[in-house]
């Protein structure tokens, strides 16, 4: 029989969930089954559901525009949140409360249903097998509190409506608000039932696609023993996340809640869903102070509290529901009843409007408030049949068909002001409130509205947030909970094997590349001209590096190559002072005169290798450092060539010296120089030196160094003056005996071995030095050799010159006086 029931006109089916366990036993098939009866304690709450839809029916009645001239009845029944009495009222709506079928045809007229609608149930279970059922007569079911996302398909659930959203919304609105925060490990709990089944299915695919990472994922039934709910309970102390999503329904988050308070859990962040997040039972369980979750939005409906407060002992007894919430809320039995378990008698001082339990508690008209919409919804679908512009047919006959299409185009507003329709698949647009669990000023819990989600609001506009939110423990800042720390610019992650992507370790950049964001997957390489900074989070260009003037090894450098200059100047004037002196005129002083014009443009070549490398200055450097050497090299091979003559034309009958004299002297000197130029041209012209950014030689620098341009070309020059050098170095081998006391080939073969062997070692040296290095080496090659030249040729001469004036003389010259030893 219903709980609650009332005569009309039509008679509005509802079922919910008042008691959540029933006295059903195992069937033995040997005897009829007990009748299923409800047991356990009362949900004051879904108890206020009910009464919810009898005020609505009621002010219904009232109405002049809604349903004019006709009286609704109810017929309410309890579901014990069991899917066998559920099954039991949807088939006793469907043909009637009588124990036996009595029709003996099967018309349309006969078949007409006890009920045009029902609302209810409010848990999912019940609702989807109530809804198979319903379904195949085309009995229209509005659900206020079955949330489960497989309802919404309207191939297997074509009747069924809600006033709720669906959890395919919620699932959506809680892993895009995980995210929002930053949790990206996580734990989950879920009632092992199509609620909690299917949300946590949902929640787990959008999390997936938001990046988060579950820890853990554990289910519990109510009926299930003990040691599942232990195991669930130490599950969850033992994770490393802080954050855990619960798809609970209420009768296992009572369950859970008080296993964990049996032995404290870590401070854990509650992310909840609207089944239990809103329900003012579990906000004794100050563990979950900070809780998050979405509730359908809070309202407010008129005359509601007036219409739970007016219930009097003797309205009381005449209802055994509200007998039995009658006698739970004051611990006392009602005069006359038998069979209480209460021992004191009520005495008629008890006053109901002192009550503080949830079903008084109208400040959180949430769930309430979608019964108020279900109910009206279907007053105006049986309006949409049996009205007409002027007046309503109380005896008109319809199909429950045509409840159902006028169901699916209500489309209108509340007495409290709230839209009510439905999209295609029968549900309503998703509008949630965003709930957080705060402390009052008195110490106690309280649900507080910190922000709203608009499922059709563009994506990233969805939340809303209006006030600060309390988190777990009190805290003001949201906590951390992560598998592994992020990553900083500079390195990326790489995945822990065997573990969830969002446990990683933080792998620095490899050399060459950057990364500069937080978390990132992959390093980039930078590009050739641009290295890492330190801490590899940018791309900084890379110093160039060549021999400056203002480098110290550039300065030094200088300095010789200046100090070099000033000594063949200052030689040069001692010469051409002492021009005369027979030292001088026996040395022959034109080529002597040269050869210190071009020592001196040797030594000031030198600079050009100095300096940030141009076009000009990589074509100069190279040819002019050719042409002054061989210059160098030729005077050094005719002065080589004329001691030699000279020797030769002191045999009787020699007149060698006429074809070597001071034209021919010089033309070789021209000849000499000549080829030089013409392979320096050919170098320019084929292939000349550039500029070139060396990259490869060092990793985090640029060397902007002198390509040779045509390695031909540069051998070619290299090899020239080689061969001058290694002739002039024969010739001066040859001569060194020859008698004399100042015979200038033994200079010229002491110079040309320095110079050999400077530029034999060149060669090795400049492969193998790095950077500005290797422009240092043929400077050094350069200045080294020059010296050589300077010093072991003219610094004999400029001694006697200077300091030994009485061996200037031709008589010594020539061997007639006794020679000391320099």
């Amino acid at each position: 029989m219903p709980i609650l029931s009332m005569n009309g006109d039509f008679i509005i089916g509802g079922i919910f969930t008042i008691h959540y366990y029933t006295n059903a036993e195992q069937d033995t098939y040997t005897r009829l089954p007990p009748k299923l009866q409800c047991t356990g304690s009362m949900d004051f709450r879904e108890l206020r559901f009910a009464r919810a839809m009898e005020f609505t029916i009621r002010e219904i009645n009232n109405r002049t525009d809604l349903l004019p001239g006709i009286t609704l009845g109810y017929q309410i029944y309890d579901s014990c949140s069991a899917v066998q009495m559920a099954i039991k009222v949807a088939f006793q709506f469907a043909n009637g409360v009588g124990p036996v079928f009595n029709y003996t045809n099967c018309s349309s007229e006969s078949a007409v249903a006890t009920v045009p609608a029902i609302v209810g149930d409010s848990a999912s279970t019940p609702s989807i097998s109530m809804a198979r059922m319903l379904g195949l007569f085309g009995i229209p079911q509005v659900s206020h509190y079955a949330t489960c996302a497989c309802l919404s398909d309207k191939s297997q659930f074509p009747a069924f409506f809600r006033t709720v959203p669906s959890d395919h919304h919620q699932a959506a609105a809680l892993a895009r608000m995980v995210k929002y925060f930053g949790w990206t490990w996580i734990g989950a709990v879920r009632s092992d039932s199509d609620y909690g089944n299917y949300g946590m299915a949902s929640f787990l695919k959008a999390a997936q696609e938001e990046g988060i990472c579950v820890e853990y994922s554990e289910a519990y039934y109510r009926t299930q023993p003990r040691s599942k709910l232990e195991r669930v309970a130490d599950v969850i102390r033992r994770s490393t996340s802080r954050v855990i999503v619960a798809f609970v329904n209420i009768a296992e988050m009572r369950f859970l809640l008080e296993e964990l308070t049996r032995k404290a859990a870590p401070p854990l962040q509650w992310i909840g869903s609207e089944a239990w997040i809103t329900h003012p039972e579990f906000l004794r369980f100050n563990m979950c102070a900070g809780a998050l979750g979405f509730g359908v939005p809070r309202s407010v409906i008129p005359g509601l509290r007036g219409f739970l407060l007016d219930l009097s002992p003797a309205q009381a007894a005449k209802s055994p529901i509200l007998t039995e919430f009658w006698e739970s809320s004051f611990s006392c039995s009602l005069k006359g009843r038998k069979g209480s378990e209460f021992l004191r008698e009520c005495d008629g001082s008890e006053d109901i409007r002192a009550l503080k339990n949830p079903y008084t508690d109208t400040s959180q008209l949430r769930i309430t408030n979608m019964v108020y919409k279900a109910t009206h919804a279907i007053a105006h679908a049986i309006h949409g049949v049996i009205c007409n512009e002027t007046k309503c047919d109380k005896n008109m006959k319809f199909a429950q068909w045509q409840i159902l299409e006028q169901l699916k185009r209500v489309n209108f507003t509340t007495n409290n002001g709230y839209q009510v329709n439905f999209d295609s698949s029968g549900d309503p647009a998703a509008l949630y409130e965003l709930i957080n669990w705060q402390f009052k000023k008195d110490g106690a819990l309280d649900f507080v509205s910190v922000g709203y989600y608009d499922s059709s609001k563009p994506r990233g506009q969805e939340f809303r947030m209006s006030s600060a939110i309390s988190w777990v423990g009190g805290q003001t800042e949201v906590i951390v909970s992560v598998c592994s720390e992020s990553c900083s610019p500079g390195t990326r992650k790489a995945v822990q094997k065997g573990r969830p992507v969002c446990c990683f370790d933080c792998i620095s950049c490899a050399e060459g590349e950057i990364s500069n964001m937080t978390d990132s997957l992959d390093c980039v390489h930078c590009l050739p001209e641009f290295w890492p900074n330190g801490k590899q989070d940018s791309c900084l260009p890379k110093p160039v590096e060549f021999l400056s003037w203002d480098d110290t090894l550039g300065i030094i450098l200088t300095v010789f190559s200046v100090a070099g200059t000033f000594v063949a100047v200052c030689v040069a004037s001692i010469f051409y002072r002492n021009r005369a002196s027979p030292i001088v005129r026996a040395n022959n002083s034109e080529l002597s005169f040269l050869l210190l014009f071009s020592l001196t443009l040797c030594f000031l070549c030198s600079l050009t290798f100095i300096g940030r490398p141009s076009e000009w200055s990589c074509m100069l450097r190279h040819t002019a450092f050719g042409i002054t050497f061989v210059l160098c090299i030729s005077c050094v091979l005719g002065k080589t060539i004329v001691v030699l003559m000279a020797f030769r034309a002191t045999l009787p009958g020699s007149n060698v010296m006429k074809w070597f004299g001071p034209p021919q002297q010089r033309l070789s000197v021209l000849s000499f120089t000549l080829v030089q130029i013409l392979i320096c041209v050919i170098w320019l012209k084929i292939s000349p030196p550039f500029p070139f950014k060396n990259l490869k030689h060092y990793k985090e620098k640029i060397i902007l160094e002198c390509s040779i341009g045509s390695a031909i070309g540069f051998w070619a020059v290299l090899s020239y003056i080689g061969f001058l050098a290694l002739l002039c170095f024969i010739l001066a081998f040859l001569a060194r005996k020859l008698p004399d006391n100042f015979n200038e080939a033994k200079f010229i073969t002491f110079s040309m071995l320095i110079f050999c062997v400077v530029w034999i070692t060149f060669i090795p040296a400049y492969v193998s030095s790095p950077g500005k290095f290797t422009v240092a080496v043929e400077i050094f090659a350069i200045l080294a050799s020059s010296f050589g030249l300077i010093i072991c040729i003219f610094a004999p001469k400029c001694f006697i010159i200077v300091f030994r004036p009485e061996q200037n003389t031709k008589k010594h010259l020539m061997g007639k006086m006794p020679s000391k030893a320099l």
